[in-house]
């Protein structure tokens, strides 16, 4: 029995400090970009650079999100479980950055020209429809709003797949030409949603 105490809290403590390595590596593209701009290393467009990296890596870390459940459930890693709130909410994050270097940089704050932007810019109407739905779900993330919205929380954060569409949208829109890194998310996501479809229709063979 003591043994086995012994051996659960070291399991813990293994897994607080591999949740602590990934923050650290997820939060390093921040710095890299950072050190980018103090050294003006980013190219003859540090906004445009900036927007594309930022953008990129609120994919990556969405799509690391949605893949959290599959890969517990496959590999029946249940401790994995946490680590989807973790990776979207640095999903978030780094559209929040994407959103600020739009409006700072590109915009230059121009914020009358926002409206017109979301309105009458299609690829930005989409972008910002997704960065609309992750930042609900980052609110309604804590766990006391969760117990307060009781069944509804399901309902609500089911949308995060509806953003990972308009987000494939959205880049593909943007990348015209070279649309690798979009038909690579795109191909990720195909895979993810095929894999939820799968689940729902053998929860519920009727439907």
């Amino acid at each position: 029995m003591f043994s086995k105490k012994i051996s659960d809290q070291l399991q813990l403590l293994s897994w607080h400090w591999i949740k602590l390595v990934l923050c650290v590596a997820a939060i390093l593209p921040f710095f890299i970009m950072v050190l980018g701009v103090i050294n003006n290393s980013l190219g003859a467009d540090p906004a445009r650079a900036l927007a594309l990296e930022t953008g990129r890596w609120s994919i990556r870390f969405l799509l690391v999100s949605l893949s959290i459940t599959p890969f517990r459930e496959l590999f029946r890693l249940s401790k994995l479980a946490p680590l989807r709130r973790t990776f979207g909410l640095f999903s978030l994050f780094y559209a929040s950055l994407h959103f600020l270097v739009y409006v700072l940089f590109l915009l230059e704050l121009r914020w009358s020209e926002i409206g017109s932007d979301i309105l009458e810019r299609p690829y930005i109407t989409v972008g910002f429809a997704a960065f609309s739905i992750l930042a609900l779900l980052g609110a309604t993330s804590p766990k006391s709003v969760v117990r307060a919205l009781g069944r509804k929380w399901r309902v609500i954060h089911r949308l995060v797949y509806l953003a990972i569409i308009l987000v494939i949208v959205h880049v593909t829109w943007i990348l015209r030409t070279d649309v690798f890194d979009a038909a690579l998310y795109a191909s990720i996501t195909m895979l993810l949603l095929g894999y939820r479809l799968n689940k729902s229709i053998r929860k519920n063979p009727s439907v």
